[in-house]
């Protein structure tokens, strides 16, 4: 088998098999060759292609990436070709003026006047705890789907001025289709050079579903005068009512609106279906942290709705998320291109400290993932507060430890970094207090077949996703006693 086919084919079985990252760590072990003599943490893969890949862990090296070089590095053109059926001409496909000018067009709808409204959460909140108390007698939830759901519907109203009501119809056309276009869009980018192998019938008929249900509202905009825009300029804009002020193009709202809600549902979704589960295992956790939910807001009958400002200040909350996004970073790798023949700052040498040569047109993979979980970005064992970096532990972050700059970058970092970060933060917040308010514990429940309550296997496709169920039961005050201890593995 050519070597690029064979690299590919390891790669495909290592994503088939939810084993990407034991493939990549492995990749990282067994590259071989100067100039890149440290394997641990930047390598030169021999993937059997024309251009060269480089994959990195170093926090120099993506910083350099992400700001000193700047310039240096981005999407590229090949990277641009291969996503514009899906997001066109958008912020997360693009480089140079174009990019700016997207980000420019986005940025006023996540300023933080915008933020402070927590009422969209709330009725999709309410939509989502009766689905978590379980239904038609069984109480066992599968948190991913709940959350996905939960997030497309927050996102599409947000957006749109109207909700895709998913958690009221499960089975809705957009969402299938949405859905669908990610993960046929992963296995192309993933083939590379032989993509031209996996039909685009269907993946394209799957787009039309999605352009069809987005239309009517983009119709809608197009149709309204500037005087009738400006008088819908409020908190209760729809991001699309605000980007069509500044543009009446067709195209450019469409791919704008696509790439801001597959950032918007996604990752969040992803990042509370983990901490649920995390919480779900470590009830210890969940009760600390429903202790200082309390402490501020109430449970129960007496419960208040968190504010923007509790939900920036709850210290313990804000460390169950923070370490949710540390281990399960929801884009745990990321690409550039080089633009033209530069360096890396480490990776050369034989202690690999020194810079590396790159030339125009190589592909720079850089792991948060591998990153945030690396050992030596943490206090060894003997430290008095030692916590296992490989391990959910939110004790961590409340416990004088920080990490170092470049070490944490649940949200990239440098000229772009995610406009959203701040709307994530406050609706997962948001959500996770809403929950606990309503549920005075959770426990995980092991996959069908299994004694045990294991791990959860990743997924690598345009984010990371749980591959596995994660199950719960959500429990009310007063219901403890119904529901035995499970053990967790």
């Amino acid at each position: 088998m050519p070597p690029a086919m064979d690299f590919i084919y390891k790669s495909m079985q290592a994503n088939r098999t939810d084993r990407d990252l034991e493939f990549w760590m492995r990749s990282m072990r067994t590259a071989k060759g100067a100039p890149l003599a440290d394997e641990n943490k930047t390598a030169e893969l021999d993937a059997g292609v024309s251009s060269r890949i480089i994959l990195t862990r170093d926090p120099e090296n993506i910083k350099a990436i992400l700001t000193g070089q700047f310039s240096d590095y981005g999407k590229g053109e090949s990277f641009h070709r291969d996503w514009r059926e899906f997001l066109g001409d958008s912020i997360f496909v693009t480089d140079g003026e174009q990019w700016s000018a997207s980000r420019h067009l986005i940025r006023p709808m996540f300023v933080r006047d915008r933020l402070v409204d927590t009422e969209i959460f709330e009725k999709h909140v309410q939509h989502l705890i009766p689905l978590l108390a379980g239904e038609n007698g069984n109480k066992v939830v599968d948190v991913t789907s709940l959350f996905f759901r939960y997030t497309l519907d927050a996102a599409t109203n947000y957006l749109l001025g109207d909700g895709t009501d998913s958690l009221q119809n499960p089975e809705t056309e957009f969402a299938e289709a949405f859905r669908y276009v990610q993960r046929r869009q992963a296995q192309f980018f993933r083939l590379g050079v032989f993509k031209f192998m996996l039909s685009r019938t269907e993946f394209r008929r799957q787009l039309k579903v999605m352009d069809d249900f987005i239309k009517p509202y983009i119709d809608r905009v197009i149709a309204m005068s500037p005087a009738e825009l400006d008088q819908k300029h409020s908190k209760s804009d729809t991001f699309l009512h605000a980007l069509a002020r500044f543009t009446k193009d067709r195209r450019i709202l469409r791919d704008q609106l696509v790439a801001v809600l597959l950032a918007g549902r996604d990752t969040t979704a992803a990042t509370l279906s983990f901490c649920l589960f995390e919480l779900a295992r470590n009830p210890e956790i969940t009760a600390k942290l429903r202790e200082e939910i309390a402490s501020r807001l109430g449970v129960g009958a007496s419960a208040q709705k968190p504010s923007y400002a509790d939900l920036k200040e709850m210290k313990y909350l804000n460390a169950v998320l923070n370490e949710s996004m540390r281990l399960y970073p929801v884009v745990p790798f990321n690409v550039r291109f080089s633009l033209k023949d530069t360096t890396l700052p480490r990776g050369g040498g034989p202690d690999g400290l020194s810079p590396v040569a790159v030339k125009a047109g190589s592909r720079i993979v850089y792991s948060t993932m591998i990153m945030q979980r690396s050992p030596e970005n943490y206090d060894p064992p003997s430290a008095p507060n030692y916590f296992d970096p490989a391990q959910w532990k939110p004790e961590r972050w409340v416990s004088g430890w920080q990490p170092k700059p470049w070490q944490f970058i649940p949200f990239n970092g440098g000229p772009r970094i995610c406009i959203g970060q701040q709307f994530a933060m406050i609706e997962m917040g948001y959500t996770v207090v809403r929950i606990l308010q309503a549920f005075e514990s959770v426990r995980a429940v092991p996959e069908i077949g299994k004694s045990v309550v294991e791990d959860p296997r990743l997924r690598f496709e345009v984010t990371l996703t749980p591959a596995s169920e994660l199950n719960c039961v959500f429990v009310r005050d007063g219901e403890g006693a119904e529901h035995e201890k499970v053990v967790v593995s």
